[in-house]
């Protein structure tokens, strides 16, 4: 089955590769006209030239049949208190060269801007991929008090001050709104470039389309052999669903189900089947040679806590500092402590330098003293051997027994004449929290969870597998289907060519992270166009970034203190060497809502603060209109 990767040309992808030199001497001058005055400036500042960005601007407002004025489908504008609180970042807030910082927010319930959908409070580790936010604080930095319309973000006119008697108020003309834009600015939108992690626009939004904001993965857990009293003589076999937020704390609370099914001692094995995913696995190093980063983690079946270790040290008075790890792994020695020394403390990760070895984690040096108490995260090597050793030693920390070993295996339990019957069923979050969680934290291996699930479903949007097969007693067990990744990126070319009308993009995952995935901005413009009237609009738009408020947009307002965007744009963004991207959209001023979609790729080296500045302009411009 080819990939999409295949079907493009060789000149396609030579274009993605050396900057699109070739295809630039072919633009016209018209088509570089709509570039906006003032992004021509802050072009010229940041080195870059026209020819290094592609951008849509698109009015997506239209009148549904009966209504008189169109309504804005865009969430209200967010007024930010005067005094935000400071914002907090694991890991010394370093970035890397892939804009992909790791850091934790303490709940999923405070992860989020406010909202009335049901929260997940026992899913407290959210995984960031692009720059650090603690969005935890997004609920204190929004104005209550503040009054504001929805369709303009400007108070009402002759509203109260609160340094004013309410008879002293004097009535204020009319304030003139800005003028919208009356068509859309396009600027090379057909030059295919490298969109890095905007690119994860395109498998949650067929996710939510395919599967629907309230899909759940289902972790199921079946038994063979024999059971007498809280004893069993044989197998537990937990099947993995792909669920892509299975944290050390819901791993807990599934091996917990079983206990209280009433299962304690198990004379036998528990066998770990990641078969719903085929051959994904991949060398944490090949990407950037930084394997210890976590969104370099491989997905798999049964991802367990994203494949990171969390490590916490704080310093004692002996002149060591300590270290607490989660999740803890059986069979696998972990220092309890290490060595201090002096030195800049730039990033815990890096001043230690973790070696993993086949049966304990080494440090090849000290912490430097002026780190003080710190959490930072490192990536396990191995998918399935971190899952096997995670549920081992929560098993038995539990207060339960296991005579043989925890086995992970990529197949089915195929035993001659023994049944595998079913014990329970764990759901994971719904579909809108994970992608809540991968678009505002950017959070790589999530998608390509998401994106591996799209085949599982797509033929008939079968949400879950109801016919028993009567030769295994009655078990749903070898009814799963599986799903890899020519089966996955080809459910997502088929989806574009029966949805959208532009070319589809090349894929070779469905996060954005790598060199050979190229789109246009074209293609990011109508996938939101689409979006914004789809039923499932809701949950899409709410899983972006508000800029300078929440998620890897959130430095929007420390880049452009007095940017009109601020709190009236939902954006996704992207970083690699040589690539800043956004895409999203925009409630302007004059109550006008736009997508907007900026690309930027340089092939020699690009100073990525200056064009994220550039792609800031552009969503302030747009919000002026």
């Amino acid at each position: 089955m080819p990939t999409l990767s295949s079907i493009f040309t060789p000149l396609a992808r030579l274009f993605a590769l050396t900057g699109l030199a070739a295809c630039t001497l072919a633009i016209s001058l018209s088509a570089q006209a709509q570039l906006p005055a003032e992004l021509q400036t802050v072009l010229t500042k940041a080195n870059l030239t026209p020819e290094d960005i592609s951008l849509v601007i698109l009015p997506v407002r239209k009148k549904a049949p009966g209504e008189t004025v169109a309504q804005s489908r865009l969430p209200a504008a967010v007024v930010l208190a005067k005094e935000a609180p400071s914002v907090l970042t694991e890991d010394n807030g370093q970035t890397s060269s892939t804009d992909s910082s790791f850091t934790a927010t303490n709940a999923l319930a405070n992860s989020k801007p406010p909202s009335n959908k049901a929260t997940h409070p026992n899913d407290p580790l959210i995984i960031t991929t692009e720059i650090p936010t603690d969005s935890a604080t997004v609920n204190s930095k929004i104005n209550a008090n503040s009054k504001i319309n929805a369709n303009t973000g400007t108070t009402p006119t002759g509203a109260p001050s609160d340094n004013l008697a309410k008879d002293n108020v004097i009535a204020q003309p009319p304030v003139a709104l800005p003028t919208p834009l009356t068509s859309a600015v396009y600027h090379l939108s057909d030059i295919a470039r490298t969109p890095a992690s905007t690119m994860k626009l395109i498998p949650t939004f067929i996710a939510l389309d395919q599967l629907g904001s309230d899909f759940a993965w289902v972790n199921r857990v079946y038994y063979s052999g024999m059971r007498i009293g809280e004893t069993l003589y044989g197998d537990i076999i937990i099947q993995g669903s792909g669920d892509p937020k299975l944290t050390k704390e819901r791993l807990e609370q599934l091996l917990a189900r079983v206990q209280q099914a009433g299962i304690r001692h198990i004379q036998g094995n528990i066998i770990v089947d990641t078969s719903v995913f085929h051959n994904v696995s991949k060398d944490p190093a090949a990407f950037d040679n930084d394997p210890l980063r976590p969104y370099n983690a491989s997905p798999d079946g049964f991802l367990v806590n994203f494949s990171t270790l969390e490590i916490h040290s704080f310093p004692d008075d002996m002149g060591s500092a300590q270290l607490q790890y989660a999740p803890r792994l059986a069979d696998y020695t972990l220092p309890p402590s290490i060595a201090m020394r002096s030195g800049a403390c730039s990033s815990p990760r890096y001043s230690l330098d973790p070696q993993w070895r086949s049966n304990g984690l080494d440090f090849a040096s000290a912490m430097p003293a002026n780190c003080g108490e710190r959490t930072f995260y490192v990536a396990y090597p191995d998918a399935k051997d971190f899952a096997k050793r995670a549920v081992k030693q929560m098993w038995e920390q539990l207060g339960n027994t296991l005579s043989g070993d925890v086995i992970s295996q990529e197949s089915p339990v195929n035993r001659k004449g023994v049944s595998v019957l079913p014990l329970l069923s764990y759901p994971s979050a719904s579909l809108r929290d994970i992608v809540h969680d991968i678009n505002h934290h950017s959070n790589n291996v999530m998608t390509e969870q998401v994106t591996l699930t799209l085949p599982l479903f797509a033929q008939n949007k079968q949400k879950t597998v109801t016919t028993a097969n009567e030769k295994v007693g009655h078990s749903l067990y070898y009814q799963q289907p599986k799903s890899d990744y020519p089966a996955a990126l080809t459910t997502i070319e088929q989806w574009w060519r029966s949805h959208l009308t532009t070319p589809p993009p090349v894929m070779t995952n469905g996060s954005g992270l790598c060199r050979t995935c190229t789109l246009t901005a074209a293609n990011l413009a109508e996938l939101l166009q689409y979006a914004y009237t789809h039923p499932e609009f809701a949950a899409y738009v709410d899983s972006l970034g508000i800029a300078g408020v929440s998620g890897t947009i959130e430095a929007h307002k420390e880049r452009l203190p007095d940017s009109q965007a601020i709190g009236r744009a939902w954006i996704k963004t992207g970083t690699l060497n040589n690539v800043t991207s956004m895409a999203g959209y925009v409630k302007g001023l004059s109550g006008e809502d736009y997508v907007v979609v900026g690309i930027i790729n340089k092939a020699d080296a690009l100073n990525t603060y200056e064009a994220r500045h550039v792609l800031d302009t552009m969503l302030d411009w747009t919000a002026q209109h």
